[in-house]
């Protein structure tokens, strides 16, 4: 299984940059980076605190599908 994100897509709607996401749910820019990269899963809290930011559900953000 692959953990998917729209967080690029959700970025872009808010017309906001990685930088104002890290700050908002206090991780680095790195981190952004890698999340939306599909190099790292964000931790529970993590993926809350940004689907929450986004006005989605967490289902909305993140999506886990059949690895390929």
């Amino acid at each position: 299984m692959k953990l998917h994100n729209r967080l690029r897509v959700l970025r872009a709607e808010k017309a906001i940059s990685q930088q104002v996401l890290a700050d908002e749910v206090g991780i680095s820019r790195q981190t952004v980076n890698s999340i939306e990269g599909g190099k790292f899963n964000p931790s529970v809290t993590t993926a809350l605190k940004m689907a929450r930011y986004f006005g989605v559900s967490v289902e909305d953000a993140f999506q886990l599908t059949e690895e390929e």
